[in-house]
C-alpha cells in the first residue's frame, strides 16, 4: 500500500500507476498533473545502501544541547511527532519571554550550552555553568492548568508552562535574573502545528511534517561527506552539531550534496523518510558548540552563501526528512535511499 500526497491512500501498485498514467495522459495535461499528485508520493519498492548513522542526535529543548547518552547501541523511536527514547522526546521543550514570545539560540548563544542527561524514564536533569542542577518530571509538571498561546516562526500553537521552579532556573541559567523566561512543554501526542510558510512551495511536505517544536519538520540529515567539503574551503573547520542535525550519515563512497537528489531514505529495517526540502540556514551555524562563542567572521554561513544559496534567501545544507513509516534507529544503522 502506497501512501498519497494528502491524507489519503491508494492501494495501487507503481505498474499500475503507470498504466492509469498513461491513459491520463492521453485525454489532456491536467489528467497527467492528476497522476502526479497520485504517484508523487509512493514509496520505492528497490532502496540502494549509501552509507551508515554515525551519530543520532536528540535535543529535549529547543536550541539547547543535545542530550546526553553515553550507550553506543541506544535504540531511538520514530513516530509520528519526533524521535524519543524512554518517555523524552525531541524539542517538546521550548524556552519563551514573557510575552510568550520564542526564543533561540540566535538571540541567546549560550543555551547551546545548558545539558541534559536522562536520569530514569520521563526525568530529566539539566546542568549549566554555575548553577545547581534543575531535575524535571514530565508526569509532574507544575505549571497552571491553563496552556498559553506562544508562536513557532509565525505559526501559532497552545503550550504547558512548566511551572515557577523551572522557569527561575532557566532565567538564571540564560539572563542570570530570577525571572523573565518561561520553560513551555508540548502537550500533545501528534503535530498540531500549521506547515512553516517556507515550506510551501516544497510539494512533498505535509502538516503531520511539522512536529513538535521544531522550525520546519521533525526530522533532518546531515551527510558528513557535505560537511567536510565545506571544511575544505574554511579557515577554521566546523563541527557537524553546529547543524544540528537529526542523523549524521557517513557515505560509502565520498559523495558531497548528493543528499540534494534524494527523494526517499530508510534507516535500519523499518523507518522510512520522505525528503521534504533542504534545511536553509540562519546564524545557528556560526555557534561554536563547545563555547558558544560567535564566530567573528561570520562562519561557516559566509562561505555557505558563496555556493550554497540556489533560489533560497539563505543558504542551504542537509535536508529536511518527513516521517512516512515509523521505526526504531540507532547508531551504525545502515542508510538506503529509494532507488525507482
Amino acid at each position: 500500500m502506497a501512501t498519497g500526497g494528502s491524507n489519503a491512500t491508494f492501494d495501487l501498485s507503481p505498474k499500475a500507476l503507470v498504466g492509469v498514467g498513461v491513459g491520463l495522459v492521453a485525454v489532456g495535461g491536467a489528467s497527467y498533473l492528476l497522476y502526479r499528485h497520485l504517484t508523487r508520493d509512493v514509496m520505492p519498492q528497490k532502496w540502494r545502501r549509501v552509507g551508515t548513522v554515525q551519530a543520532i542526535h536528540f535535543f529535549p529543548v529547543k536550541s539547547c544541547a543535545p542530550l546526553e547518552i553515553w550507550k553506543p547501541d541506544v535504540e531511538y523511536d520514530c513516530d509520528v511527532l519526533s524521535m524519543s527514547f524512554e518517555g523524552i522526546r525531541d524539542r517538546t521543550l521550548m524556552v519563551v519571554n514573557e510575552k510568550n514570545e520564542m526564543i533561540t539560540a540566535r538571540t541567546y548563544p549560550k543555551m547551546t550550552q545548558i545539558r541534559s542527561k536522562k536520569v530514569s524514564p520521563g526525568k530529566l536533569l539539566f546542568s549549566a555553568q554555575d548553577m545547581p542542577d534543575l531535575e524535571l518530571d514530565f508526569e509532574k509538571l507544575d505549571g497552571p492548568e491553563k496552556d498559553v498561546r506562544t508562536a513557532v516562526w509565525g505559526v501559532p500553537v497552545d503550550v504547558m508552562p512548566c511551572g515557577d521552579r523551572i522557569n527561575k532556573w532557566f532565567s538564571q541559567a540564560i539572563l542570570k535574573k530570577d525571572s523573565g523566561l518561561k520553560l513551555v512543554h508540548y502537550p500533545y501526542p501528534k503535530p498540531v502545528k500549521a506547515s512553516n510558510p517556507d515550506l510551501k512551495d516544497m510539494p512533498s511536505v505535509r502538516q503531520e511534517d511539522t512536529g513538535a517544536f521544531t522550525d520546519a519538520t521533525s526530522f533532518m540529515l546531515m551527510n558528513l561527506s557535505s560537511v567536510a567539503d565545506l571544511n575544505t574551503r574554511l579557515k577554521n573547520p566546523v563541527d557537524a552539531l553546529q547543524f544540528r542535525g537529526s542523523f549524521d550519515l557517513k557515505m560509502d563512497v565520498d559523495e558531497p550534496y548528493a543528499e540534494d537528489n534524494w527523494q526517499w531514505l530508510r534507516i535500519g529495517d523499518d523507518a522510512v523518510f520522505r525528503t521534504v526540502g533542504p534545511c536553509t540556514r540562519c546564524i545557528v551555524p556560526n555557534i561554536d558548540v563547545k563555547t558558544a562563542a560567535i564566530n567573528s567572521d561570520g562562519e561557516p554561513l559566509k562561505t555557505l552563501k558563496s555556493y550554497r544559496k540556489f533560489k533560497y534567501s539563505a543558504p542551504a545544507m542537509g535536508i529536511h526528512l518527513g516521517l512516512r513509516l515509523p521505526g526504531k534507529v540507532k547508531a551504525n544503522d545502515v542508510v538506503y535511499i529509494g532507488d525507482q
